[in-house]
């Protein structure tokens, strides 16, 4: 589903314009992206949890050359899904 797919379903269930819609949905995205930036945890209860961990530096290969680089530390973002998402998707 893409995003403005998305968008047309939320209009459509909540009887609103798509572009009220889409509005919402930025909003609901932004806040999101901020608490994450911040290193809050995003909980949807029902859906998942959003977070951020730390992956650490690691060595790699470069594909092209096949000589080692060094791969920084990084902060990620994660999503674990709830177990009635788990459920609903098996």
């Amino acid at each position: 589903m893409t995003k403005a797919e998305l968008v047309a379903a939320m209009a459509k269930a909540s009887g609103s314009s798509k572009a009220g819609a889409e509005k919402a949905l930025n909003a609901c995205l932004s806040s999101v992206r901020d608490s994450l930036r911040r290193g809050r945890r995003v909980t949807l209860v029902g859906f998942g949890t959003f977070l951020t961990s730390r992956r650490a530096a690691r060595n790699g290969r470069n594909p092209q050359t096949g000589k080692p680089i060094k791969i920084p530390a990084a902060r990620v973002p994660r999503f674990k899904a709830s177990m009635a998402l788990k459920k609903a998707v098996k």
